[in-house]
């Protein structure tokens, strides 16, 4: 399985390059700039790294605090960054003419899209993933077979780009108020809290197929678990809110210090 994350990583960029280089050639360099290079670039080294490499055999094979690392950084952090990276023009640019033309009016694609990008059924398949792929003996089923398993990178990876499509916006379509994004984000944490508290405060193992590996006993590293999902969740989530909020804070400010009038 290394050689199709880094196919489909090297598609993508390539895909993310030529729009770029369109809307530069069109004095949107403003639009198209080297930050959003950048971001797209760690975007997809972050998933590449997750799923080639040493992170993905100690997930394979030894620790649950390294394959839920690895869940959410193709699941949550990865998908952020290149949704941020795209937000605008280039969202739109994307995919050539040639390409984007017929799916555009395609009634069923766009409804599909509309479909899925509902806030109720984001956040839904979103979070039937996070608790259908830990309950215990079908995350276990999935690291003795590499096509379920497989699969199961798919839905992290799909469900997570839904969910920031709506907090981030690319596209400006406006699905959600700011306030309904920050309600997203708060829903999505409380969520996680949950599962993370059953990893950390449960007095027994979970997942037969983990027994424990350097040093590090089963229990321990299933805390262990809990702990990397809290945390990252509580930083990318925590971002997100500020950026939303924070031309609100600013405008606040503003306010105050414009001197009332006698």
């Amino acid at each position: 399985m290394v050689v199709a994350p880094v196919a489909l990583a090297a598609l993508a960029g390539l895909l993310f390059l030529q729009a770029v280089v369109r809307l530069r050639g069109r004095g949107r360099a403003d639009v198209a700039g080297w930050d959003r290079v950048a971001l797209f670039a760690l975007g997809l080294g972050v998933i590449v790294f997750a799923l080639v490499g040493p992170l993905d055999r100690l997930a394979d094979t030894k620790l649950l605090s390294a394959h839920m690392a690895q869940h959410v950084l193709i699941g949550d952090l990865g998908p952020a960054l290149l949704v941020v990276a795209v937000r605008g023009p280039l969202l739109v640019f994307l995919l050539p003419a040639a390409v984007l033309a017929p799916l555009a009016r395609s009634g069923r694609i766009r409804a599909a899209l509309r479909t899925l990008l509902r806030p109720h059924v984001a956040f839904g398949l979103w979070a039937a993933n996070l608790a259908i792929w830990h309950v215990p003996w079908l995350y276990d089923l999935a690291l003795e077979h590499q096509t379920l398993h497989d699969f199961e990178h798919l839905c992290w990876a799909l469900s997570g780009t839904l969910v920031w499509t709506l907090l981030v916006d690319p596209g400006r379509h406006r699905r959600l108020t700011v306030g309904g994004r920050v309600a997203l984000a708060a829903a999505m944490f409380a969520a996680g809290v949950v599962l993370a508290d059953v990893l950390v405060f449960s007095f027994s193992p979970l997942y037969p197929f983990y027994r424990g590996a350097d040093g590090i006993s089963a229990l321990t590293d299933q805390k262990l678990a809990g702990i990397v999902m809290m945390t990252e969740q509580l930083v990318t989530l925590t971002t997100c809110v500020v950026f939303l909020l924070r031309p609100r804070l600013r405008r606040s400010r503003a306010a105050q210090l414009v001197p009332s009038r006698a």
